[in-house]
């Protein structure tokens, strides 16, 4: 049996492709291990798929002075960006590349997020086995849009779009660099530099897990550009909502779901009594989903449905529109569920994602976290709830989505590559 090391990293919405792809692949017939920060051991045992342990824990880094002051700037000034990751990549990167490496001695394969991939080919290199790279938000230069996470998400044109894929890079890069070049001289390896980074992702089998109809493929993607479909999981049988949530539900019309998971700084009080004005003016009742360092209220109407967790996609169905952070894996199963989207962009690729849903005609123009305000949230919210074309082009476009096989395309090519 083949055995496959897959290595996630960084919010819970990095760990989920990671995650579905390893469940997609035991059920091939490979022998599955997930190299993942400590943090995630829960999420991953009770998905029954063998964990490797990492130090660090990225969502306790993200959560201190440092990686709040990073959401509140977000992707604003992408230098800037540099020295902030270091700051924060570096309490753990070391560590985490060691603890990889010994997740790596008995493997075959490799699996990495495609903005490790310094780290992953460092890795494939030293236990000499073959790399493949999964990306849930475009990482490749093109001439078709913007970088996400580039100051200007508006299309310049094809030499502009393609330069700032390169400029990103290079941040990305320059985030990791001194760790991936201290770890690769500990091996005897040369050290690597952004084209190089760049080489890794032109050249490595790269599963792009994103729908098709949301990105189509770029001409000037390299052919080891897989874009699969999105991957889903749909929730566990055994989960239940509460009596609360049913009757909430069932009580009037399809509520606005409100929730931006860690994202919400350092001031969460101030972004709840936001959402709440904007929905009073709105006119529309609601669901806020607190999550780990997010929304929290006492003091919410009656019209207001205040929410631990629950599965999106047992959830965004029952919604009249979707308001989030633009996470590649909240944005993929808003688009599931067929509701028109508010993006409240707060950092790196978030504001891509919501110019790119506004451009296809799902989601409104999305509000940058820096400038939001209750009536810019009111204003969106009406329309992204009352415009009729927004809504059954949401609706055409779940239809579609729903209908992909991202996780089996995966699989597929994963097989096809090993030769298993």
């Amino acid at each position: 049996m083949m055995r496959i090391t897959i290595f996630g990293a960084g919010s819970q919405g990095d760990i989920q492709p990671c995650l579905r792809l390893g469940k997609g692949l035991q059920g091939a017939g490979f022998q599955v291990l997930l190299a993942a920060p400590q943090n995630f051991a829960d999420l991953i045992r009770e998905q029954g798929v063998p964990f490797h342990s990492l130090r660090g824990d990225v969502q306790k880094i993200m959560a201190g002075e440092t990686g709040q002051a990073f959401m509140e700037k977000g992707s604003a000034n992408p230098l800037r960006s540099i020295r902030d990751m270091r700051d924060m990549v570096g309490q753990v990167a070391i560590q985490m590349a060691e603890g990889l490496l010994e997740a790596c001695r008995d493997a075959d394969a490799l699996i990495t997020l495609a903005v490790f991939a310094p780290f992953g080919k460092t890795i494939a290199e030293i236990c000499d086995i073959p790399l493949i790279l999964v990306e849930p938000t475009p990482v490749l230069p093109t001439r078709n849009f913007p970088a996400p996470g580039w100051i200007v998400q508006k299309d310049l044109g094809g030499i502009h779009n393609r330069l700032s894929g390169f400029a990103m890079l290079n941040v990305i890069w320059q985030w990791y660099r001194p760790f991936v070049n201290e770890f690769r001289e500990r091996f005897g390896l040369r050290r690597m530099n952004a084209s190089g980074f760049h080489r890794i992702l032109a050249s490595t089998i790269l599963l792009s897990a994103y729908s098709p109809n949301v990105i189509p493929r770029p001409r000037d993607w390299s052919d080891t550009v897989h874009i699969t479909g999105y991957w889903f999981q749909d929730s566990q049988s055994f989960w239940q909502p509460s009596v609360e949530l049913e009757n909430f539900l069932a009580q009037g019309e399809p509520p606005v779901y409100v929730g931006f998971g860690s994202m919400a700084g350092r001031d969460p009080e101030r972004l709840t009594a936001l959402v709440l004005e904007a929905l009073s003016k709105s006119g529309q009742r609601g669901v806020l989903a607190t999550g780990w360092g997010g929304l929290n209220a006492t003091n919410a109407s009656k019209h207001v449905f205040m929410l631990d967790s629950a599965p999106h996609d047992w959830l965004f169905p029952r919604m009249s529109a979707i308001v989030h952070h633009g996470g590649a894996g909240t944005t993929a199963e808003g688009l599931r569920a067929g509701a028109p989207t508010v993006i409240v962009p707060f950092i790196v690729d978030q504001r891509f994602w919501g110019e790119r849903l506004h451009d296809i005609g799902v989601g409104v123009k999305p509000i940058p976290a820096k400038g939001l305000t209750a009536d810019k949230l009111a204003e969106s919210i009406h329309r992204a709830t009352s415009a009729a074309q927004i809504r059954q082009r949401a609706e055409s476009l779940g239809r579609m989505i729903r209908s992909e096989d991202g996780i089996g395309n995966a699989v597929k090519i994963v097989t096809q590559y090993l030769g298993a």
